[in-house]
């Protein structure tokens, strides 16, 4: 789990980057990513819940309670 959350962490920083991109004009490879406010925006709070989900599952494990 732990390894995911951080892999998580790495692609929001990572979204973040190529949206700050995609501002600039700076050209991104089109297969990858649509750069466009709504795509990035979405990936970027779809992310951030997963993320949000599992620190609380993990959390919830480390304090001994079973996430349901």
């Amino acid at each position: 789990m732990n390894n995911l959350i951080e892999y998580m962490k790495l692609h929001l920083i990572s979204l973040r980057q190529d949206w700050e991109d995609a501002i600039n004009n700076i050209d991104l490879i089109d297969s990858e990513y649509h750069p466009s406010d709504d795509y990035f925006e979405g990936a970027i709070e779809a992310t951030e819940h997963l993320l949000s989900v599992a620190n609380d599952m993990m959390n919830d494990y480390i304090s001994g309670k079973e996430y349901k």
